[in-house]
Parts: structure tokens; sequence; C-alpha cells
């Protein structure tokens, strides 16, 4: 297990996607291994993270995701990952290696469409058990051909725990701003996260610009 975690490391290091060819950018970047691991050969513009029968109160997630130039952009994958409603990373079955293990089992990928929408049906997520950390989703972008990154966590601003301080340390406006407002609809949580490919993130290749 500990020499597994070492080579993990050393491909994050090396900015090589795990079994991939797009450069890893933004580094360090905790995760970006476990990006590939599991995707679908097909995707589509709406996946969903939790199950329809996950415990949890459930939640739609919206946005768009514009390039360089401001320009609505199709065909960026974006991964999510996130904890379950009592703040944990459930562990999937057959997961090949300690990260993707790490990352849970709710997990998913969407394409952005021509207009660069995309949409994950899910749960609002617990913060961890006994932590001071707001709740929150990993969102990680894949440019293909290009260059994959982690950018800011989905978090949203009724949570208690997410105080000036937390948001101050906690986001960078990478990929854009990460702060959602929550309204709740006919029993469902909506959130909205839009995503400026490249913005902030250090050794941006700035494909496309």
């Amino acid at each position: 297990m500990r020499h597994l975690a070492v080579m993990m490391l050393w491909a994050a290091a090396t900015g090589l996607a795990h079994g991939q060819g797009e450069p890893v950018v933004g580094l360090p970047c905790e995760g970006c291994a476990s990006v590939f691991v599991g995707m679908p050969a097909q995707l589509g513009a709406r996946a969903r993270i939790a199950p329809a029968d996950e415990p949890g109160a459930p939640m739609v997630i919206t946005g768009r995701v514009f390039n360089r130039k401001g320009e609505a952009q199709a065909g960026v994958v974006i991964y999510a990952y996130q904890t379950d409603s009592r703040g944990r990373y459930p562990e999937p079955a057959g997961a090949p290696d300690f990260e993707t293990r790490r990352q849970g089992r709710l997990r998913a990928w969407v394409q952005s469409d021509a207009a660069g929408r995309y949409t994950f049906d899910t749960i609002r997520p617990g913060s961890y058990p006994g932590e001071d950390v707001p709740e929150h989703i990993h969102l990680h972008v894949l440019e293909r051909g290009c260059a994959t990154y982690y950018i800011d966590d989905l978090m949203f601003t009724d949570d208690p725990k997410l105080t000036p301080r937390q948001a101050r340390r906690m986001t960078r406006d990478r990929g854009g701003s990460g702060l959602s407002r929550p309204l709740m609809k006919a029993g469902v949580w909506q959130v909205s996260r839009d995503i400026h490919l490249g913005r902030n993130i250090p050794g941006d290749p700035a494909c496309g610009a």
C-alpha cells in the first residue's frame, strides 16, 4: 500500500494524469491521478453523483463552462466527488488504488454541451464529522488534448461552518468562484457553479486562447 501511494505521488509530480496523456497543471494537485479511473467511454451533459436512493437532501448542480475568451465551451469534462450526508466518503467496491478508494463511490463525470452547460444530480454533502471544514463538492476539469486540473470546491453560502475566514482560506477563484447560494425548490436544493477555464491555474497552458 505504501509503495502504491509513493508511485501515485510520483505520477502527479511528473505532471501526467493517471494512464493518460493530458498533463496535470496547477500542482500540487491532490486526486488528479484518479480523474480518469472509471470514467465512462461516453459522457453526457447530465450525470448523477449520488444514486437516487442515497440518503440525504436532493441537490441539483448546474453551470456553464467558459473558455479563456469568455465564450461558452463545449466538450469539457467535469469530474466531481463528494461525501455522503454523514460527511464520509463511502468506499467503492473494486477501486484499483488508494486515492480512488479515498475519493469514495459518490463520483461522476459530465461533458459540457454545445452551450457549455452541465448538470449533476446528487445529494447535499455532509461536512467532515468533528471538523470545521464546510460542506463541499470537489471538482476537477479535463480539457481533452490539453490539461487537467482541480478548481475551487463548490461550497454553500448558507453553511454555518463557512465563515468569512474559512472562505478566504479555502477559495482562490480557481476556475471561477466556487461559492453558491443554495435555493430550495420543490424539496430539492438548487445550486450553480460556472467554470472559467484556466483562471488562476498555475501553469495553465492556455489551450485555445
